[in-house]
């Protein structure tokens, strides 16, 4: 039986995740601001270094992280985009990579917005891990930015650190799923600012049909896998070939 750590859990692609891994034997401990197994606001500083103090003293030893906690463009303060899906999300893995046995993975949810977000000082402050830089930015920043900009960083800190924790015996990669049919991403698609675009870009992936949460599980799955040992440091794209037919020539 192994051991994971999840941010998020509660829906979505958390909640198919970890009842797909649970129906695998495996023990999933969720963190998350309501219905987990452990309560914290993850944009919270103080209540998530409680959190993974918390996850420290009950396992000394676990076989992975996997995030999936975050909020999408149409959260009403940018500033927490960036403090939930950004430092939170990188907080946790920093908080446990330590902790992970050699062979175990950690998986980041990212996303296929990520290329969208050309605010490069509002990322650069986040891969500085500056919070009052972040928040200052965010002000006149609007909430598709701040979400697009969390998660290109999310995807560049794991390139980054991706190398040094494969030294360590640990696999760290991530996916950036397009749109896939969430109760996050139902509220954007129902949201007088964003309602509109949501349907255009639907209908526009290529694949012909929205994601599911289990596409991205099944990936997640995957990458856990003893079948994916040599996988490290990638970005994977689980989007329908939306970000191959918006960005044709472009790589990252």
């Amino acid at each position: 039986m192994a051991i994971y750590i999840m941010t998020g859990g509660a829906s979505g692609i958390g909640a198919a995740t970890r009842q797909l891994l649970i129906d695998q034997g495996n023990k999933v401990v969720t963190l998350d601001i309501q219905n987990a197994d452990i309560l914290a606001n993850l944009g919270d500083e103080g209540a998530r270094d409680a959190a993974i103090a918390e996850v420290r003293r009950k396992y000394s030893k676990i076989d992975g992280v996997i995030t999936c906690a975050g909020v999408a463009s149409h959260f009403p303060e940018p500033e927490k985009i960036l403090a939930i899906n950004y430092f939170g999300t990188r907080a946790v893995i920093e908080g446990l990579v330590d902790a992970i046995i050699p062979g175990g993975r950690i998986i980041a949810i990212s996303s296929n917005s990520a290329p969208m977000c050309h605010n490069e000082a509002l990322v650069e402050s986040l891969l500085d891990n500056d919070d009052i830089k972040a928040r200052k930015l965010a002000e006149t920043s609007n909430g598709h930015e701040c979400y697009a900009g969390s998660k290109q960083a999310v995807a560049r800190w794991m390139r980054r650190v991706a190398p040094d924790y494969a030294r360590r015996g640990v696999s760290f990669n991530a996916i950036a799923p397009g749109y896939i049919e969430t109760p996050m991403t139902e509220a954007v698609a129902k949201s007088e600012d964003y309602g509109s675009a949501i349907q255009e870009f639907v209908a526009s992936i290529p694949i012909g049909r929205p994601g599911q949460a289990n596409d991205v599980a099944q990936l997640i799955r995957f990458l856990l896998s003893p079948e994916a040992a040599f996988i490290a440091g990638s970005l994977i794209y689980c989007d329908g070939a939306h970000d191959a037919m918006m960005r044709t020539e472009g790589l990252f």
